[in-house]
């Protein structure tokens, strides 16, 4: 190991060894499952904003995004622009209304738990299905934390792809089984703050050396001036309908996921949200924007070119470049903070969805707190597993993955879970139609190619999953009056946003 990486090693050490000391505090704090599934809706505005922006990124707004800007230039405006309206709507929309009803369906802890008990549904589809849905694409989302943290400790500690896989795995493993909800949405705060700061950082020292933003723009205009065309391609083709709908559409995404969804009700008060909202939105521009700029500027910056999967490690390359060993060791764990603060929302998401949807739900109804805890940490440990062997191929990329798992769920859960907020007339059968077909047509339309089916499988599956519960809610008997009355106080009670 050389003095450069020996300095870099300790600083992941003293920041990993800080998220432990927090995950310890919190640690003696979670006493039932409400503890470890959300942290007894405890949550402060700003923590429940960072922690919200923190585990939506992951590694791909450090990797995966700056890797997109850097081959695709200011077309990735394009997916920023998207996922900015995404996350103001979600806000907007849902968090509120959310955070009232799942309250008043009997405190719903999880996403399946709170449609099962909104529509009465005592056959218990809606929870089933919609844990099968969350264990499929968590799997997938959490192996893109794991390939990006195979890419890192490969660039830091010099490992072997598949060596650097199974520590990140370790690491993201040990870090998320003992600690639960509230220590990931305390420890979402140091690490969004982190990202925030270095995205920032990294783009204005290359412009620095350089020479300037002018200059900067001009080495990239030297390389390929397509890249600072936001309409075209890279290769100069014209950007085109179904690939603007394609990158706008994955602000539809955020509807729909479980681990974003879940800080919406552990805020403490409804009242909070306006202020978590700000909050919220000016973290992810600022995120947003530098890690748009890391990529496009590091094709100035970084020689030889890059291509195919290592466009995505832009970012550690102009860290280790630009910056002394202590500083750029922070940086890179700031790549770190980005994997582990998303995978440990994952892994606790789908570990709820086992515990709670299925485990207690049809094999142990009477399991106490302490089991389900428990149980909770195992379910932890078999995801990671899978997802492991699905991050083995050193030749996968974040952003494929986590393109893959986002579209799911986005379709799977987003229209379901508006519709359910805002539609009265809506039915269980109506919601199980909608999660079906949504889910299912990302899972068809990722494998087709070719005209239309180029388009995004989010978008697709998003409008005909809405057609969906539109269709069979209509066709089908009215809900019970007493849903009704329920839904009516959640909406009385929501007041302005």
């Amino acid at each position: 190991m050389t003095q450069r990486q020996a300095i870099v090693s300790v600083v992941f050490v003293v920041y990993t060894a800080g998220l432990l000391w927090i995950a310890w505090i919190a640690w003696r704090r979670t006493r039932n499952l409400s503890d470890y599934i959300l942290g007894g809706r405890s949550l402060s505005s700003g923590v429940a904003a960072l922690s919200a922006g923190a585990s939506d990124m992951s590694g791909w707004l450090l990797l995966g995004l700056p890797g997109f800007a850097y081959a695709a230039g200011l077309e990735s405006l394009w997916i920023a622009g998207g996922l900015l309206l995404g996350t103001w709507f979600n806000w907007l929309l849902v968090a509120r209304r959310l955070r009232r009803y799942s309250v008043i369906t009997n405190d719903s802890l999880t996403l399946p738990d709170f449609l099962e008990r909104r529509f009465r549904d005592d056959r218990r589809w809606l929870r089933t299905v919609s844990a099968v849905f969350i264990l499929l694409f968590f799997v997938f989302y959490t192996s893109s934390g794991l390939v990006a943290g195979g890419k890192l400790f490969h660039a830091v500690f010099d490992l072997s792809y598949h060596w650097a896989v199974v520590a990140g795995c370790a690491a993201i493993l040990i870090y998320t089984v003992a600690r639960g909800f509230l220590a990931v949405s305390w420890t979402d705060v140091l690490q969004g703050l982190l990202m925030a700061v270095v995205l920032a950082l990294v783009p204005v020292i290359a412009v620095h050396g350089l020479g300037g933003w002018a200059s900067s723009f001009e080495g990239v205009a030297h390389r390929n001036p397509e890249l600072l065309n936001p309409f075209t391609h890279a290769d100069g083709k014209s950007l085109g309908v179904i690939a603007a709908l394609s990158l706008l559409g994955w602000g539809l995404g955020y509807f729909g996921q479980p681990h974003i969804l879940a800080r919406f009700k552990a805020i403490h008060s409804p009242e909070a949200l306006p202020a978590a909202r700000r909050i919220a939105m000016t973290w992810v521009v600022l995120s947003m924007v530098g890690a748009v700029l890391v990529g496009v500027v590091g094709v100035a910056f970084v020689a030889p070119p890059l291509a195919g999967a290592d466009t995505e490690k832009v970012f550690i390359i102009m860290v280790n470049t630009l910056f002394h060993p202590v500083v750029a060791g922070v940086c890179l764990a700031a790549i770190l903070a980005a994997i582990m603060s998303t995978a440990d929302s994952q892994m606790l998401v789908a570990a709820s969805a086992l515990t709670e949807d299925l485990y207690r739900a049809f094999l142990r109804r009477e399991a106490g707190h302490v089991e389900l805890v428990w149980a909770g940490r195992i379910a932890v440990v078999l995801i990671a597993v899978v997802a492991l062997a699905l991050a083995w191929d050193p030749g996968r990329k974040v952003l494929d993955l986590v393109a893959y798992a986002w579209g799911g769920f986005g379709a799977a859960f987003g229209p379901v879970l508006l519709m359910s907020l805002y539609w009265r007339r809506m039915t269980r059968n109506g919601a199980l139609a909608g999660m079906l077909v949504g889910g299912t047509v990302v899972v068809i339309w990722k494998h087709l190619s070719g005209g239309w089916f180029d388009l995004y499988e989010l978008v697709p599956g998003f409008v005909l999953a809405l057609i969906a519960i539109f269709v069979v809610s209509i066709l089908d008997r009215p809900p019970p009056a007493e849903i009704g009355v329920e839904f009516d106080e959640a909406s009385a009670k929501r007041g302005g946003a």
